[in-house]
């Protein structure tokens, strides 16, 4: 009854808060982004909080992440075919900033996370890792966010087709990196063996 699909026989897109407010529920909350985590903690915050009397009730609904791929990936793939500009976004953990913890990976529970070995020997606790099976939900970015764990998350957008402006974009930024790391380079210490 609450399916958002269309289907000609039966009546659909039916709102599951709205049938629990008809049954007499006071206190009824509905996500349609389960994904929103700080969203999530601020609506299970208010209903433990809440001087309401009687039941609770926190309708969390959202299209699964996977799912929501199979249907978008082939659509993005025909329009990167056929020449269309389309970003991509694309979740990473920074290496040098990670600390090891490996609260992300406790805590977003996202198959996509995973733990990486360095080969820095003075870094023994392997770091979070992001392979290449990410969906690019950001979850693991907004628990790390949420639950103020740690700096090390970033999001890349990678652009398909890119046009002029983005590609004098990205000229100018890698310019401008570039003269950062030959200052830093300059101003570097060298030990000679």
């Amino acid at each position: 009854m609450s399916s958002r699909a269309l289907n000609p026989r039966r009546k659909t897109n039916n709102s599951i808060v709205n049938a629990v407010r008809g049954i007499g529920a006071k206190w009824v909350r509905g996500l349609d982004r389960t994904y929103d985590v700080a969203r999530m903690r601020d609506v299970l915050r208010e209903a433990l909080t809440s001087k309401q009397s009687g039941p609770k009730i926190i309708v969390a609904s959202s299209e699964c992440m996977l799912n929501k791929q199979r249907r978008v990936r082939p659509l993005f793939n025909a329009a990167v075919a056929k020449g269309k500009r389309m970003v991509k976004e694309r979740f990473g953990v920074d290496e040098d900033i990670c600390t090891g913890d490996h609260a992300c990976v406790r805590l977003s529970g996202c198959p996509s996370l995973s733990l990486k070995v360095l080969d820095d020997p003075l870094r023994d606790d392997p770091v979070a890792a992001i392979d290449n099976s990410c969906v690019g939900c950001g979850n693991c970015g907004e628990v790390s966010e949420a639950a103020a764990l740690c700096p090390s998350f970033y999001r890349a957008d990678v652009i398909y087709n890119p046009n002029v402006f983005d590609r004098a974009l990205a000229r100018m930024r890698g310019a401008a990196i570039g003269w950062l790391q030959r200052r830093r380079d300059a101003q570097r210490i060298v030990f000679s063996a």
